[in-house]
């Protein structure tokens, strides 16, 4: 196993967190609590998020096989939806920043368990596809449980700090951090469709 591998796997992995675009989203949903519940919440979260991404690590190998999904098509359908991601991170939903922080669906659970932040806030169908992914490959699933392991620890020490990055960066500096965090999103969404577009060209 080299290093390098753990971290070709464990970058996108952390950009498709989005631990710091997440940061508002989870500020919004826990305003009420004070600094150190907040704390308690997020990382009662991140660890159901953790438990549910290593499970696809190990298991996501047989729900491929069961649906006759080969590498190339995972690889493109990956990179499509990465890039869709990236985009979004890039240029995001104006309605969506600009929503009333007193929207009552927004306070309807006092306080989130496992949904809306461990899951699909963190444990997308996105990351949940990027490990199915990645686990396929020849790294394999402990390599790929491992590498998602290294991303998730500075996702969850960047949540950890929600309370304390929320009142230093502000809403445009966690903005700005997010699009950049995008733009390198669609760097490696493009690297993958053309892997994908490699296998299924070798396939031929």
């Amino acid at each position: 196993m080299e290093l390098r591998t753990l971290f070709e796997l464990a970058v996108p992995l952390f950009l498709i967190m989005d631990g710091l675009g997440n940061v508002p989203v989870c500020m919004s949903m826990l305003r009420r609590f004070p600094p150190r519940r907040q704390q308690r919440i997020i990382f009662r979260e991140l660890c159901f998020a953790l438990a549910i991404s290593i499970l696809f690590c190990f298991f996501g190998d047989w729900l491929l096989k069961f649906l006759g999904l080969g590498p190339s098509t995972l690889r493109l359908a990956g990179g499509v939806v990465l890039f869709v991601i990236s985009m979004r991170m890039v240029f995001p939903d104006e309605s969506k920043e600009t929503a009333d922080p007193e929207d009552p669906s927004a306070l309807a659970a006092e306080e989130p368990f496992i949904v809306p932040i461990a899951v699909p806030m963190l444990a997308g169908p996105s990351l949940l596809a990027a490990v199915m992914l990645y686990a396929t490959l020849d790294s394999g699933p402990v390599v790929t449980a491992l590498a998602f392991t290294l991303a998730w620890i500075p996702t969850t020490i960047i949540l950890l700090l929600a309370p304390w990055l929320s009142r230093r960066l502000g809403a445009r500096g966690l903005r700005a951090v997010e699009r950049l965090m995008g733009l390198i999103l669609i760097l490696l969404a493009i690297q993958m469709v053309e892997d994908g577009v490699r296998l299924f060209l070798d396939k031929q």
